[in-house]
């Protein structure tokens, strides 16, 4: 018991330290450059330009009818995680709010190079998102919505996330000019590449699928000679008949050649499938 709950609170840190880095971008680089962002944030953006609320005060007041309804049809499990990263969010919002009042930031702000602006945005917001998603949060709002829709009605989550985001930041026209809009797609895709990133993690790996005759011999060449774990599968040719193995592995980026290597003085007619594997875990890579 007392370990899960260890683990749990160990997740906080960096849950808090993504939804700070979110709100630094939304009030550094979002809402100075009069640009946009989907989901529920972005309709607190839309209530701060079109009424000049706070962004911490909307952010919170949206989202708890959401948690509402999300806490009913969801359950709470679900939704521990993203009341912590929403109540952060909302928390850091207002800190940032009060020193830039007191002049403790000073956010950029650009009237000719908002494709700097735009850059800066997605890679921030992206960051902090990807970390609030790494660790199994997020800021509540479209994503509530998204999966009670999946699970109510058997929708894509992707999907629905999508039309939604689509249509805040298409309202977004009423209030900013659609050049401006076309810098949010910018930023919006910037941040879906870096969060990908954080979530999937810095370190790629190669996976090896390799199709031999001689599977034994190659599994225990690798296990030598890399010190790397091998899975062996048993095959046959549709078309020749004959019977094979697959030689399964994962290994990292620099180990290609010397894999290649050993693979063709064994078998020079091995087939060999390569492909990318991204966070991996276990003996030999990295400890989650």
């Amino acid at each position: 018991m007392y370990n899960r709950l260890f683990a749990q609170l160990k997740t906080w840190p960096p849950i808090m330290l993504g939804t700070a880095i979110y709100a630094f971008g939304l009030h550094y680089f979002i809402l100075p450059n009069e640009l946009m962002e989907g989901g529920v944030t972005g309709i607190a953006i839309l209530l701060h330009y079109a009424f000049n609320w706070p962004l911490s005060l909307s952010t919170l007041l949206l989202n708890i009818p959401l948690f509402a309804v999300g806490w009913r049809y969801l359950g709470r499990s679900q939704l521990v995680y993203s009341l912590l990263g929403t109540l952060s969010l909302s928390l850091f919002l207002a800190l940032i709010e009060k020193m830039i009042a007191i002049g403790w930031i000073v956010p950029f702000q650009t009237s000719n190079d908002y494709i700097l602006a735009a850059l800066y945005a997605g890679v921030t917001l992206g960051l902090g998102l990807g970390l609030v998603f790494r660790f199994g949060a997020t800021t509540g709002g479209a994503d509530i919505i998204a999966r009670i829709a999946s699970k109510q009605k058997g929708w894509s989550m992707g999907q629905i996330i999508l039309f939604l985001d689509a249509v805040i930041i298409g309202s977004s026209l009423l209030y900013i000019p659609k050049e401006k809009v076309l810098y949010t797609l910018v930023a919006v895709f910037i941040a879906s590449k870096v969060i990908d990133f954080i979530q999937e993690g810095a370190y790629a790996a190669k996976s090896f699928a390799i199709f031999t005759e001689d599977g034994e011999q190659l599994a225990k060449l690798i296990t030598q000679e890399m010190d790397r774990g091998v899975t062996l599968f048993p095959a046959k040719g549709a078309f020749s008949g004959r019977e094979k193995q697959v030689v399964y592995c994962v290994i990292a980026r620099h180990e290609i050649r010397r894999l290649k290597t050993i693979i063709h003085r064994l078998d020079p007619l091995a087939f060999i499938v390569v492909t990318d594997v991204h966070d991996v875990l276990g003996e030999g890579f990295k400890q989650d």
